[in-house]
């Protein structure tokens, strides 16, 4: 079961394949199977060419997985992974060459 803990939609900057980046999805991903958990981050770019697009491009799309054990979801390791995910978002997209203005947030958080 895949599951999205946090999401939320930032003001960003990138040039990727060509194309200008003004935005970028952030996100923090669970994934359960067989009683194995996994943790992701992400940080995806998008155009945004219009204040109400938000068609997410899947060639700038940059995941590193910042947990896995045996075992389930936990709130409390949940809460501390999103103590840590600006920072791991944060690096994602200096290694893509981008920025996030977490200042700038797009939409509200979406937590799952």
């Amino acid at each position: 079961m895949t599951v999205d803990v946090y999401a939320r939609y930032f003001a960003a900057e990138m040039n990727f394949n060509g194309v200008e980046r003004h935005a970028a999805a952030v996100k923090l991903t669970s994934d359960s199977e067989a009683g194995n958990i996994r943790y992701t981050a992400s940080v995806n770019f998008f155009p945004h060419t219009a204040e109400d697009d938000f068609a997410v491009s899947c060639d700038a799309y940059f995941e590193k997985e910042i947990f896995s054990a045996s075992g389930r979801r936990s709130k409390k390791r949940e809460e501390k992974l999103l103590g840590n995910l600006r920072e791991v978002a944060e690096g994602l997209a200096a290694e893509a060459g981008g920025k996030v203005f977490w200042e700038s947030p797009l939409t509200d958080e979406r937590r799952g």
